[in-house]
């Protein structure tokens, strides 16, 4: 696993345990030699993670839309930043970058960025890990709506499971370096008939 796209926000929210969180990541993906790749941004969790991985020397690539790079939310201090015309473009061009995917807590764009590959992942689009890290509680609420979307039939069982969650970023990346990807394909075939 040569890198992994981390999903956060781009506020620091209300606890001090989500900034903790981000450096807590980046320290583990950095002792492990895992580079990361993220929204590109110099502010709230994303601006925290960048640093303490440029700090702990590790790989950073950043992916940001022009919009975004226009309004001076990019971290200058990358020595790999790609700018990219739309949002779209930066979701496709960080899932080809990374090895996996990592939620933090932050706002529906995070919600939206995982879901997305997360989506993927369950059409066998992709067989790379999903997961989110659960600071302090804070995904438990979607993961009860998640039950819920399983419990009315509208979520397979498989396809709930195929996210990892973890209140610890060690656990979690040791859960991603075992990770075997699901057969999707026999799984979406199987509902078909």
């Amino acid at each position: 696993m040569k890198r992994l796209c981390v999903f956060c926000g781009s506020n620091v929210g209300l606890r001090p345990d989500y900034a903790a969180a981000a450096r807590d990541m980046a320290a583990t993906l950095a002792a492990r030699d895992i580079g990361l790749v993220y929204g590109g941004g110099r502010v709230g969790l994303m601006g925290i993670l960048a640093d303490e991985m440029l700090a702990r020397k590790g790989d950073v690539v950043g992916v940001i839309p022009r919009m975004l790079s226009e309004r001076e939310v990019g971290h200058a201090g990358l020595a790999q930043l790609h700018v990219v015309e739309t949002m779209h473009d930066r979701k496709a061009k960080m899932a080809h970058l990374a090895d996996g995917f990592i939620a933090l807590p932050g706002g529906i764009g995070t919600l939206e960025e995982i879901f997305e590959v997360w989506t993927w992942a369950q059409l066998g689009s992709h067989r790379k890990p999903c997961g989110f890290l659960d600071v302090n509680g804070f995904f438990e609420p979607l993961f009860e709506f998640l039950d819920r979307m399983v419990e009315e039939r509208f979520l397979a069982p498989r396809f709930r499971q195929i996210a990892i969650v973890e209140s610890d970023p060690e656990r979690l990346i040791d859960r991603f370096l075992e990770y075997e990807a699901p057969d999707v394909a026999r799984w979406i075939d199987h509902e078909r008939t």
